[in-house]
């Protein structure tokens, strides 16, 4: 398939090679600060840390589908121009009221427009779930990240404390804050799970785009890693409320230190649980060979004429032996 490809690439005229690899090349000299600020976000705050992973996978899911592109590989169309005007003026845009986050958001339809530029919509069909998966290495609007920190804060510390209270455990709730017993288990920003929620839409995203599912099932999985990721928050407070009394200030360090690593497997084992569930419940539109009939031959009216009947074979075979 590799050598596919490349001599598909081999028939791409030189000076359309050299004007779309001078586009290529324009646009990693643009973006190059954005994407510096971008690394230098993935290696401080552990939030974005899944950012250098992303762009991999993206590169992964071009490969996966290149089945998709088809002859020819070089089929160039002016759309993709507007495209990339566009994605210029947001980075502009961004630039001028001092929004970081657009500037990065820019970078994708600029690549889409690539895309269009390179080989038409057939090439855009083929490249844009890896393009959109990009959007998980970006980080978040600060006003976004804090109030989306805010609200799972708020979600987690009450849940916890009414799944401590239902297994028999006195827990109260100040603002962002359990009291259970002498006990003080206060949910800071650090803690509300925001980061891992972020590391868990991008793989739950990942595995529906790759995997061989109807579109309502893919989508019943991305839109349920929200929730999945609370419920494994959850878990992880309601335990760590619960061996205090039993443990002391170490289920505190549990609860802050390991809480990336405790909270992704139970995530992890809910997504399987679901993709288990909905394969049992919705079946994909397969053919079955249980069902399959072998092909019955239906005589042909021109063959029944030409045969000639009963009588005129005996009359025939008379004649000749006489």
């Amino acid at each position: 398939m590799l050598e596919k490809v490349l001599s598909r690439c081999r028939s791409i005229p030189l000076p359309a090679a050299g004007l779309l690899g001078g586009t290529l090349i324009g646009l990693v000299w643009a973006y190059w600060t954005t994407l510096c600020a971008l690394v230098r976000k993935w290696s401080v705050d552990p939030q974005y840390s899944h950012g250098f992973l992303v762009p991999l996978f993206a590169a992964y899911l071009l490969w996966s589908r290149r089945d998709r592109l088809t002859d020819p590989v070089y089929r160039p169309n002016p759309w993709g121009l507007v495209l990339l005007t566009f994605g210029i003026g947001l980075r502009l845009g961004g630039a001028f009221i001092y929004v970081d986050w657009l500037e990065g958001v820019s970078l994708l339809p600029c690549l889409a427009g690539l895309f269009v530029l390179w080989g038409g919509w057939q090439a855009l069909r083929w490249s844009y779930p890896a393009v959109g998966f990009l959007f998980f290495m970006l980080p978040l609007p600060y006003q976004v990240e804090t109030g989306m920190a805010a609200t799972l804060q708020k979600v987690c510390a009450e849940g916890s404390a009414y799944v401590l209270q239902t297994v028999g455990y006195p827990a109260v709730v100040e603002g962002t804050t359990i009291q259970s017993n002498e006990v003080k288990l206060e949910v800071v920003q650090a803690c509300s799970g925001l980061g891992m929620l972020l590391t868990f839409v991008a793989l739950s995203t990942g595995v529906a785009l790759l995997m061989r599912r109807p579109l309502a099932d893919r989508i019943v999985i991305v839109v349920s890693s929200l929730p999945i990721g609370v419920v494994a928050n959850l878990v992880r407070i309601t335990l760590t409320g619960v061996l205090i009394p039993v443990v002391g200030s170490k289920a505190k360090l549990l609860y802050h230190d390991f809480a990336g690593w405790l909270m992704m497997p139970v995530a992890l084992g809910l997504l399987g649980f679901e993709m288990w569930l909905l394969s049992r419940l919705f079946v994909a539109n397969q053919p079955s060979a249980e069902f399959e009939l072998d092909p019955v031959r239906v005589p042909d009216r021109r063959d029944a004429k030409a045969r000639p009947p009963r009588a005129e074979k005996a009359a025939l075979a008379d004649s000749l032996k006489g």
